[in-house]
This record gives structure tokens, C-alpha cells and sequence, in this order.
């Protein structure tokens, strides 16, 4: 059995202290060591974007990265998007305009179109598109999943809506 490595890091607001093994992948350690199964395994490559997080404000893989390489980092998972259970205006979004049907891509997608609405706050359709291109559905045919950012993006843009 390996040896342990001491891991700290903040998931969700939370700060974390625990021991894994060296090899042990975030999206593992995520879904077995805090019970966060809302991030989910997917193709555990990198290509369907199902394992998306947020670190630091960043959208990454949490399949592609060992849970060490997480220690001092700030870590949002799905289930940290809403507050108090209020759902995000972008989670709204998404149940309105449907873009969630079977749901199995849908937390990587909010993952990813959150932390590109953090940097583009008015994007394009082409630019939405383009962002959440590393994340795959077989559902939707993606149209609901950009009409529910562009919503999102608009409302931003005009309060009053």
C-alpha cells in the first residue's frame, strides 16, 4: 500500500484536512472522501467534461489531477454553486430552458459556463459554444444548454429583466 500524503485544501467553503493516496484523482477524492457525488466520472480522460470543478475560479478536470495537486487550493463543486439552497441564476437557467435532461453532463456544464460567465460576462452565442465545446452531452443537442447562458448573460447585462 502506498504511503499517505497529508492534503489541505478549501472545497466548497470549507476547509479540508485529510491524508490520501499520492495517486488518488481529485474527482475520486471528491466523490469518495467527501462524499460530493455530484461531480461526476465520465470518460476519466479529459474529453466529456463530466468530472468539471472549479479551482481558484478555474474550470479543470478533476479527473486529470491528483488530489494533492488540489492542496491549497480553492475547490467548488456543484454542489457549491447554490447558496442557502437558492440556486444560482445560471441553475435556474438551465431548469427553464431544459437544458439538463438526463443530467449526467449537467454539473460539468454549469461548472464550465460559470467559470466562463466569470470571464465573459456577455458572450456570443459562437462564444458560448466555443467555451463549453470540451463539455459533451447526448441529450440536448446542446441549443437549451446555450439559450440557458445567454439568458443568463442577458439578464446580467439588463437587471430589470
Amino acid at each position: 500500500m502506498a504511503e499517505k500524503i497529508r492534503v489541505c485544501l478549501t472545497v466548497n467553503g470549507k476547509d479540508v484536512c485529510t491524508e490520501v493516496e499520492p495517486r488518488m484523482t481529485l474527482v475520486d477524492f471528491l466523490r469518495t472522501e467527501l462524499g460530493l457525488t455530484g461531480t461526476h466520472i465520465g470518460c476519466e480522460h479529459g474529453v466529456c467534461g463530466t468530472c468539471t470543478v472549479m479551482m481558484d475560479g478555474e474550470a479543470v478536470r478533476s479527473c486529470l489531477m491528483f488530489a494533492v495537486q488540489a492542496g491549497g487550493r480553492q475547490v467548488t463543486t456543484v454542489e457549491g454553486l447554490a447558496l442557502d439552497g437558492e440556486l444560482t441564476p445560471l441553475q435556474s437557467s438551465f431548469r427553464r430552458h431544459h437544458a439538463l435532461q438526463c443530467g449526467y453532463c449537467t454539473p460539468g456544464m454549469l461548472m464550465s459556463a460559470t467559470a466562463f460567465l466569470k470571464r465573459c460576462p456577455h458572450p456570443t452565442a459562437d462564444q458560448v459554444r466555443d467555451a463549453l465545446s470540451g463539455n459533451i452531452c447526448r441529450c440536448t443537442g446542446y441549443i437549451p444548454i446555450i439559450d440557458a447562458v445567454l439568458e443568463v448573460s442577458q439578464c446580467a447585462s439588463n437587471p430589470k429583466e
